[in-house]
């Protein structure tokens, strides 16, 4: 079993109090013991190999959902989107339009800072197969709605691929009632939902979208330009 040093990481930040122990708590959860189990037998002791907390500025106003993290990506470095391809093309475009402070993530203790923007998953521990079941998304649910209440200024969030764009509908079922079919998934679409969020589809940047052209940097750019003027950021392209 690994240590959690999350704590210590989160002293060394800028995290507000409440934000601060949401991620202290998250780390800790241990409600899918399938999930447990392989987060826990993946590479060695120099793993991060538990749940995933988010990433980025406490007062953000843009928030990036994936899906989970990757066996040798997050699930290694303990940072969303760090540590394999899938954050490459996501990094690079939060960096071309001024929302990081480096155009790569390298591990939880670089010195990468994000702007107005915060990045989660909307499953916190690896799946087999990039797959969670359906009771292990529904456990994992609460955890999202948790840190957007703490969150509290976000008014626009990204969704990179179906799973988390179902994610967010549902947290937002939870309290205005909806229709999901009137909200379908769709790369380059925008949705306004009925808790006043605005939800923008975007193909995931994973390595097998990427490879097979599903998606390109061009597509990627214009829905986070999209994004960003929606929450009211200035995009300093580069």
């Amino acid at each position: 079993m690994r240590t959690n040093t999350y704590v210590r990481v989160i002293g060394s930040t800028t995290l507000v109090p409440e934000l601060a122990a949401h991620c202290a708590a998250l780390v800790t959860c241990t409600l899918c013991p399938r999930l447990v189990r392989y987060r826990e037998s993946i590479g060695d002791e120099s793993y991060w190999g538990r749940p995933v907390p988010g990433f980025g500025d406490p007062q953000a106003t843009l928030l990036v959902l994936g899906l989970a993290p990757g066996a040798h990506g997050a699930n290694r470095t303990g940072r969303p989107f760090t540590g394999d391809a899938a954050g490459i093309l996501l990094y690079r475009t939060l960096h071309a339009l001024g929302l990081a402070t480096a155009s790569e993530s390298v591990s939880r203790d670089d010195a990468l800072r994000l702007k107005k923007v915060w990045i989660t998953n909307a499953v916190r521990c690896v799946p087999p197969a990039n797959k969670p079941d359906a009771g292990e998304s529904a456990r994992c649910a609460p955890w999202l709605s948790r840190e957007l209440a703490v969150l509290g200024q976000v008014r626009v969030v990204v969704a990179l691929g179906r799973t988390a764009h179902e994610a967010l509908l549902t947290h937002v079922h939870a309290e205005h009632s909806l229709r999901k079919k009137d909200f379908a998934f769709r790369h380059g679409a925008r949705h306004l939902l009925p808790n006043g969020l605005q939800l923008f589809d975007c193909f995931h940047t994973s390595r097998y979208n990427v490879n097979t052209g599903r998606v390109d940097e061009p597509m990627v750019r214009a829905v986070f330009t999209a994004a960003v003027t929606a929450a009211g950021l200035p995009a300093a392209k580069r």
